[in-house]
């Protein structure tokens, strides 16, 4: 059951295994809402990662980052934060224990939204002084997930937003005991459309929780994860065939 996760791992164990790559889950320790855990962000990346990584030969299961960037969400008790340079530096030095030890193809799945701009500059400045590793990042499930369903799928928000429709319907697929449904309260924010503002979250909603987690279900849930790990899986098995090379057979 935990052949591939490395916090479940023997030493024996690891070295008789054959791991080419791993998959990192980052996510956050913050208020969602008085219906999901504090750990929604990592449990989500964290079980995308385990089921993603049990359909692929060689992929490590890494521990799961339970921290990031959650200053802004930090008028609702509780945030446990990172500041982004620290979650930068990090990153970095997670890089660099895998290439020390020779896995050189990192997949990123993470969480948070609070997370994008330091993963976005790790992995960047990581690879220009180190090329030979390979880091792909699926950056944000939420907006992906909803892409990927029909029109129509979810009535608020398209399903997006802290604790909302979208959310609160994966949870409801990945960890239902941990899910309060009768506690379910939210509300859709008046954003602008085109330029974005940067809010503090208490600016946006009095509940900690935007979109309305009332019309979730595991129904949709399903759906969203089916979506990503047909995805992640897909994205593994092709970038393998190529050894992780982004150009085409006839450039060489």
């Amino acid at each position: 059951m935990h052949e591939n996760r490395l916090a479940y791992l023997s030493g024996y164990s690891f070295k008789t295994l054959r791991f080419d790559k791993a998959v990192l889950p980052v996510g956050s320790t913050e208020y969602h809402g008085d219906h999901l855990p504090y750990g929604t962000d990592a449990l989500v990346a964290e079980k995308l990662a385990e089921e993603a990584a049990g359909r692929v030969e060689g992929v490590l299961v890494l521990p799961t980052l339970p921290f990031g960037m959650s200053l802004h969400y930090a008028s609702f008790p509780i945030s446990l934060t990172l500041t982004t340079g620290t979650l930068i530096s990090v990153l970095k030095e997670i890089f660099s224990s895998l290439l020390r030890h020779g896995i050189l193809k990192l997949l990123v799945i993470n969480g948070h939204d609070g997370n994008i701009a330091a993963i976005e500059a790790a992995s960047r400045e990581f690879r220009v002084e180190h090329p030979e590793l390979k880091i792909a990042v699926l950056e944000a499930w939420w907006e992906t997930a909803a892409r990927s369903l029909p029109e129509g799928t979810f009535e608020a928000m398209g399903g997006l937003g802290h604790g909302g429709e979208g959310e609160t319907s994966m949870m409801l697929a990945l960890a239902p005991e941990l899910v309060d449904m009768s506690r379910a309260r939210g509300m859709e924010p008046r954003l602008p459309e085109g330029v974005q503002v940067k809010w503090l979250f208490h600016e946006i909603t009095p509940y900690g929780v935007t979109g309305d987690p009332g019309k979730a279900t595991r129904e949709k849930g399903v759906m969203m994860r089916d979506a990503l790990l047909d995805l992640l899986v897909s994205f593994l098995k092709r970038m393998d065939e190529d050894d992780w090379s982004l150009r085409r057979a006839s450039e060489g």
